[in-house]
């Protein structure tokens, strides 16, 4: 029998070490995302207001909020993840940002006319 410890039980175990890092809270967030969606916007949540300028937060969390029907707040996510990524010197992830702030907002290329 296989008594590795799983790898969401390791996470749990590194944040209950150090509650404050930005990585250990994303992979939760990440972890969680399929299984219990409202239990890993609530990871996001905690790094959007804690750590603001954690880049890779803002685009899974602007798609999960989009996934859980909150429209207006993933717009407000995905803006503010724009401002964050440039500000950063980040130019990929603000362009993953703005291509799924258009997607979200129905801009793809394929609807111009």
């Amino acid at each position: 029998m296989d008594n590795t410890p799983s790898r969401l039980s390791q996470l749990l175990a590194f944040y209950a070490d150090d509650p404050n890092d930005a990585f250990t809270i994303y992979a939760l967030a990440t972890e969680y995302r399929a299984s219990d969606p409202q239990k890993a916007m609530e990871y996001y949540q905690t790094l959007l207001d804690e750590h603001p300028e954690y880049v890779g937060t803002y685009y899974h969390a602007g798609k999960l909020l989009a996934q859980l029907e909150k429209p207006d707040e993933a717009e407000k996510v995905f803006r503010k993840g724009l401002q964050v990524s440039r500000k950063a010197g980040q130019m990929h992830a603000a362009s993953e940002l703005q291509q799924a702030l258009n997607q979200h907002l129905g801009l793809d290329y394929e609807d111009e006319v």
